[in-house]
């Protein structure tokens, strides 16, 4: 997915705050926190970017919904988005600054799809492999079942995307099958 340009900005000038001030992962739940709480609610598409209420109005509903619960650079983060009435970017923000904090840690995501689902033994042995093959420290797991790959993983790590599904190597077959034994 590409990042939003405005959004990296943000997220990327949270991130060096949070870098030197040693508050990185507590900033990264807050983010994640307030990103569920709206989009829960529907607090951003309701509310947020209804074009009848005020700036001071929505600040009032992000200090109520917020104060104490958050810190104040997620708090002024919100202020400022309100204030530049740039609200519809907090969702990029959100997931620039994860990524970020990611790379920064030495953490990959990965979707993992597999006809069944996986155990957490299968989850940690093939984020021991693939960790290895993207130089990652660690590779966060999402298990997608997908009953049309009939057996075997595919495995995809940003935008790199490792097939060993039985329906990839049936595709293959039938390709050689078809075209002769060329490689492709």
């Amino acid at each position: 997915m590409r990042r939003h340009p405005v959004g990296y900005r943000y997220a990327s000038a949270l991130f060096e705050y949070a870098q030197e001030n040693n508050v990185l992962d507590q900033l990264s739940q807050e983010l994640e926190v307030v990103s569920q709480v709206l989009q829960d609610t529907n607090l951003l598409d309701e509310v947020f970017i209804h074009p009848k209420i005020t700036s001071d109005e929505k600040k009032r509903i992000v200090t109520n919904s917020f104060k104490g619960k958050v810190s104040e650079a997620v708090l002024n983060l919100l202020y400022i988005l309100i204030d530049k009435k740039r609200e519809e970017v907090l969702p990029s923000i959100v997931r620039d600054f994860k990524n970020l904090s990611n790379e920064a840690k030495g953490i990959a995501e990965a979707t993992v799809y597999s006809a069944k689902k996986l155990s957490d033994d299968e989850k940690q042995a093939i984020a021991q492999v693939f960790a290895a093959k993207a130089g990652k420290q660690q590779l966060l797991i999402e298990n997608v079942v997908d009953k049309d790959i009939i057996g075997g993983l595919k495995v995809r790590i940003g935008d790199r995307v490792y097939d060993g599904s039985v329906a990839q190597k049936l595709e293959r077959l039938q390709q050689r099958m078809m075209y002769g034994n060329v490689s492709r």
